[in-house]
């Protein structure tokens, strides 16, 4: 090596260097990016709002179905990068008041929350809308949506929908469930308490002046308005609830959610039941 560098008017170190390029060029060339773009370039069109974490998610899901190795999530990200798919980062806002409770629970109908919102059609007509989330899983179990406002009668329709959706028409609940919401009108009056606690299930409200409490609710808000009312077309409001349930069933079945592994709470329920049964 000696004489080979000095023979070449090099230092020994820099020849070495040299092998060592040369040698990691040697190895197995990256894979080519084409058909990944495509795949990606396809999945954004639809879902313009989707960074790279969940497109590697619906990458990752059709690769399981297709039976083939999924894209590392670093590729994908690079492949993103250089096309210039990557979403912008938001501009940081003002701080707000943080919440250190917990409202995530590890076990599936032990809480459900509720919330509602509000979405404006372009010729100003206004739908609102209730809905109950469970707790772990994530599912949205049950919404109303109405062109009024949410009523008492329209919250406790939401409860009795929630509780045929996870057990069937029963008259009451086989174990307590916590029944977490704000302290809107709607939720506080005395009838829907009563009838919740008929249900089986148990009110609890979040402390006044405080949204971050029931802060899963609040990420669903944002989640619906950001990857679906934004994105839509809604030229009134009857356009804004011939809609709404095709948004429910995407964000059930297909949108990946980082708490539960980048999978949709359908599919982290169906894996959960499935995990279940075979520990048996």
């Amino acid at each position: 090596m000696s004489a080979v560098a000095s023979a070449l008017g090099v230092s020994r170190p820099h020849l070495a260097s040299s092998r060592q390029t040369v040698a990691r060029r040697r190895g197995r060339p990256p894979a080519p990016d084409v058909e990944l773009l495509a795949a990606i370039q396809a999945l954004v069109a639809d879902l313009p709002t989707y960074g790279y974490r969940r497109v590697h998610a619906l990458l990752r899901r059709q690769a399981e179905q297709d039976g083939r190795p999924a894209p590392n999530v670093k590729r994908v990200s690079r492949v993103m990068k250089v096309h210039g798919l990557l979403l912008q980062r938001p501009a940081g806002g003002a701080e707000t008041r943080r919440h250190e409770g917990k409202v995530a629970v590890a076990v599936r109908n032990t809480r459900w929350c509720s919330d509602g919102l509000e979405i404006a059609a372009e010729n100003g007509e206004r739908v609102r809308v209730a809905f109950v989330l469970d707790c772990c899983d994530r599912e949205a179990m049950s919404y109303v949506a109405t062109t009024a406002g949410i009523t008492s009668e329209d919250v406790r329709d939401l409860m009795v929908a929630a509780v045929e959706h996870r057990f069937g028409p029963v008259n009451q609940l086989p174990s307590p469930i916590e029944w977490l919401t704000d302290n809107g009108s709607c939720y506080l009056a005395r009838d829907t308490r009563r009838f919740a606690r008929d249900l089986g299930l148990v009110p609890k409200t979040t402390p006044l002046e405080s949204p971050q409490s029931n802060g899963m609710a609040e990420a669903f808000v944002r989640t619906l308005k950001r990857d679906y009312v934004r994105v839509s077309v809604l030229p009134d409001a009857e356009s804004v609830l011939r809609q709404l349930p095709g948004w429910l069933a995407h964000y059930n079945d297909l949108h990946p959610h980082r708490a539960l592994g980048y999978r949709s709470p359908r599919e982290f329920i169906a894996r959960s039941t499935q995990e279940a049964l075979s520990g048996l």
